[in-house]
């Protein structure tokens, strides 16, 4: 599996959005909205997708449905970038099973989220991640996002993990370029780093990272794929300038939790229906303007 482990890693850059999942008004997945917008991020030039990440709903669907749409995910993709798959869970068990699924669905790797909610320690985070990867042999991410899980994953730990083989990359959403300095000078040379926050991916990729992670670029794929594609070719001014046209629907489709207003969007441009899940509601009307300007900007409405 060493060959494989170290396919994945160079297949691991670039634009890669972590999907939204469309639902109806009912709430009911929607997978002839999913299929066409995975038809779109592939033309568009995404270079992988992560499926039922946190701005996939994950945490509203249940077992079964998440598992189903990992499959749709692979089949509908049919190996034409990787399907990386959001397994993580704050209960290793669970975590586990929800891997082992998306082995079985064929994904190309696991995106496993620092434990929640729960507050484990350094050595708990390890273990958890140890567990997981000793259970499934899959090519496992590392997600850090301290502002949804409390509990922040240290580069003292990462380091640890580094050297179990099938952990091959990193989704660093701290948002701490400080931090993305030091940690791609620790691991890079054995797990691959990527952003995971929308405002400083492209400074990360500057330093060294390989890719992002994406909430934005489900809504304007081919100007975050050719902007990391410029980047990571050492074209710098290129992709500034690019980049500089969209960047400010980082922070626009934030301006509620995730993915509101990114389901909005993409409702705008008649790409979905109007339907997401409690405790999720629909964007906020006072909001709804913002991302009404936002796509006007960005000449996407």
């Amino acid at each position: 599996m060493a060959d494989a482990y170290q396919d994945i890693k160079s297949r691991l850059h670039g634009s890669i959005p972590a999907l939204i999942t469309p639902m109806t008004v009912d709430g009911a997945v929607d997978y002839d909205a999913l299929a066409k917008l995975i038809e779109w991020q592939i033309a568009e030039g995404t270079h992988a997708i992560v499926a039922v990440g946190t701005t996939g709903e994950s945490a509203t669907l249940s077992m079964q449905e998440h598992a189903e749409v990992i499959k749709f995910f692979v089949q509908q993709v049919a190996g034409r970038v990787p399907v990386i798959a959001g397994t993580g869970a704050n209960n290793t068990l669970e975590a586990i099973e929800l891997t082992q699924y998306a082995k079985d669905a064929g994904a190309d790797a696991a995106l496993l989220v620092v434990p929640y909610y729960n507050k484990p320690s350094q050595e708990g985070i390890y273990q958890h991640y140890k567990a997981i990867a000793n259970a499934v042999d899959i090519p496992q991410i590392l997600y850090n996002v301290p502002g949804r899980t409390v509990v922040d994953l240290q580069q003292a730990t990462v380091e640890r993990l580094m050297t179990i083989p099938n952990i091959v990359a990193i989704k660093d959403a701290t948002g701490d370029l400080t931090r993305g300095r030091a940690l791609i000078e620790a691991v890079s040379d054995h797990i691959v780093v990527l952003s995971g926050d929308d405002p400083t991916a492209l400074e990360l990729i500057k330093l060294g990272g390989r890719g992002n992670i994406s909430v934005t670029a489900n809504v304007v794929p081919r100007a975050m794929s050719q902007t990391f594609t410029l980047a990571l070719e050492g074209k710098f001014d290129e992709a500034n300038a690019l980049h500089d046209t969209i960047k400010h629907l980082h922070s626009d489709l934030f301006c509620e939790a995730s993915p509101q207003p990114t389901k909005y969007a993409l409702y705008k441009m008649g790409k979905i229906d109007k339907g997401i899940r409690l405790p999720l509601v629909w964007l906020s009307k006072e909001y709804q303007p913002v991302i009404d300007a936002a796509l006007t900007k960005a000449n996407l409405i």
